[in-house]
C-alpha cells in the first residue's frame, strides 16, 4: 500500500527542483535528482564531482547530508496533504561510513514513523559500487498551512 497522500511522479519532483520562484535550488546546484518512487520509498542521486568535495578530495559530509535531507524532505511532503500541511527538516544526523570520490551516489529514503505532527525517515546512501557510504535519519515537522 502506498504511503503517498496523492499520486506523485518524477515530473512533479523535477518541477519542484526549480523552486517556488523558478530561480533554482540547492538540488539543481548540487545535481540532486529524484530518480525513483516506490510505494513506500523514494530514491535520489547526486554525482560525486569535485564541486562537492572537501579539501581532501572526497565528498564533503555536508553534501551527503544535503542529499539525505533532500530525498527525505521530498518524501515527507508527498506523504501529507500538501494543500493543508507542509514538512520541514527538524533534525538530521548522519554517520559517514566510507569515503566517495567519484561516480554516482544513490540515496534511498524510507519512513520509520509517519505521524500527525512529525515523520522520521531513514536514508541509506550507496556509492556506484553499491557500498553503503552514509546512513542518515531525518525528523520532519508537519506544519499546518
Amino acid at each position: 500500500m502506498s504511503i503517498w497522500f496523492k499520486p506523485v511522479s518524477l515530473e512533479i519532483c523535477a518541477q519542484m527542483d526549480a523552486g517556488m520562484h523558478g530561480k533554482g535550488t540547492l538540488m539543481q546546484t548540487m545535481g540532486i535528482t529524484i530518480t525513483e518512487i516506490g510505494d513506500d520509498y523514494m530514491v535520489a542521486t547526486m554525482p560525486a564531482t569535485p564541486a562537492i568535495h572537501n579539501p581532501l578530495g572526497i565528498v564533503h559530509g555536508g553534501a551527503n547530508v544535503a542529499l539525505a535531507e533532500t530525498v527525505a524532505s521530498y518524501a515527507a511532503n508527498f506523504a501529507v496533504d500538501f494543500e493543508n500541511y507542509y514538512c520541514v527538516g527538524q533534525e538530521i544526523n548522519a554517520n559517514h561510513l566510507k569515503a566517495s570520490r567519484n561516480g554516482l551516489l544513490t540515496a534511498t529514503a524510507k519512513p520509520i514513523h509517519l505521524g500527525k505532527r512529525s515523520s522520521v525517515w531513514e536514508v541509506l546512501i550507496h556509492n556506484s559500487a553499491g557500498e553503503l557510504c552514509c546512513i542518515s535519519r531525518m525528523t520532519a515537522a508537519v506544519v499546518k498551512r
